[in-house]
């Protein structure tokens, strides 16, 4: 069925319960903020809407809590790539070395060790969030290229569904770029964008494994969000009633907001971990191929950028591809 071990994903993620925590202050201080600001429009619309009749008032809350939501959203979108650079890469940095056997330290230092090893290796946010967006983009042309891609489904009927399916597994995508970003940490490279490359090329003649554990955990990941969801209805409701007027959107966008939250601060992280658990014995002791290599090469512009990339970092011209998957900038 799939490859990974709830279990041993599941112990993983208890022993980095410092970025567990820091994940949850992050992920559910900004759906906080997501409400805050919108009963904060929403009470100004009320006021606002005094002015008028109960049409125009219902008008100046809606448009009030909506502008107040935009404006949140605006603000969390220019702080995405500093929250990809502590939070998440912070996490996936940890877990890394959890998988391979190494001891990590306990409390702060452990989230202090993880963002030493991410400047490390990416230097600055802006590196990892454009290596990030790129291998997003490569990962969907891999979905893209792949054909038959029902054929390792046990579900009948799928093959008469390959553009539902397709839509699907870029769903799945979000569970595997940080898997491609792991790698970099994990072989200890001093160049993000030559082990992105080269991750890439290894996830590309290994698509099928991959493919599958991502779909299963898209299936796991949204059903356990969708039931948060429904648990959260009622809590959300509850808070709409402190908002002048009482917004009557507000319940189900609050709703899916605190499960966006759940889903961001503890079942992403256990998706990602198997997926890494995944990823990391499939490519072991394998070479990247040339052949997928210039398949990507010839496809995909995204792929094109990062071995542009790769070949200026730093003035250090690229390693050449016949190494192997251990000894990419090795430090281990």
């Amino acid at each position: 069925m799939w490859d990974f071990s709830v279990s041993r994903s599941l112990g993983l993620m208890g022993r980095t319960m410092p970025f567990i925590a820091v994940r949850v202050v992050v992920y559910f201080g900004m759906a906080m903020a997501y409400v805050v600001a919108t009963g904060t429009g929403a009470g100004i619309g009320w006021g606002v809407g005094a002015l008028g009749d109960d049409a125009f008032r219902a008008g100046a809350i809606f448009w009030g809590g909506a502008i107040g939501f935009g404006l949140t959203a605006g603000v969390l979108y220019i702080l995405r790539e500093y929250v990809l650079y502590i939070v998440k890469a912070g996490h996936v940095a940890v877990l890394v070395e959890l998988l391979d056997g190494r001891d990590l330290p306990s409390g702060k230092s452990q989230v202090s060790h993880a963002i030493a090893v991410v400047k490390q290796r990416f230097g600055e946010a802006s590196v990892l969030f454009a290596i990030d967006q790129l291998v997003k983009g490569v990962l969907r042309t891999v979905t893209g290229l792949i054909q038959g891609i029902a054929s390792f489904l046990p579900i009948p009927g799928l093959q008469q569904m390959t553009g539902i399916l397709r839509a699907f597994l870029n769903i799945s995508v979000g569970f595997i770029d940080e898997v491609i970003l792991a790698y970099a940490i994990r072989t200890g490279s001093t160049n993000p964008w030559q082990s992105a490359r080269t991750a890439l090329v290894l996830y590309g003649h290994n698509y099928k494994p991959m493919l599958k554990n991502a779909a299963w955990l898209t299936i796991i990941v949204y059903g356990l969000s969708f039931l948060v969801f429904l648990l959260m209805l009622a809590p959300a409701a509850a808070l709409v009633w402190f908002i002048p007027g009482a917004w009557s959107a507000g319940g189900f966008i609050f709703a899916l907001l605190f499960a966006w939250a759940v889903k961001a601060a503890l079942i992403e992280p256990f998706a990602i971990t198997c997926m890494m658990d995944v990823y990391f014995k499939t490519i072991e002791g394998q070479q990247p191929s040339p052949e997928w290599d210039a398949r990507l090469s010839g496809v995909s512009k995204q792929f094109n950028r990062i071995k542009d990339e790769a070949s200026g970092w730093r003035g250090v011209p690229a390693p050449g591809f016949d190494v192997s998957v251990r000894e990419e900038g090795s430090t281990s």
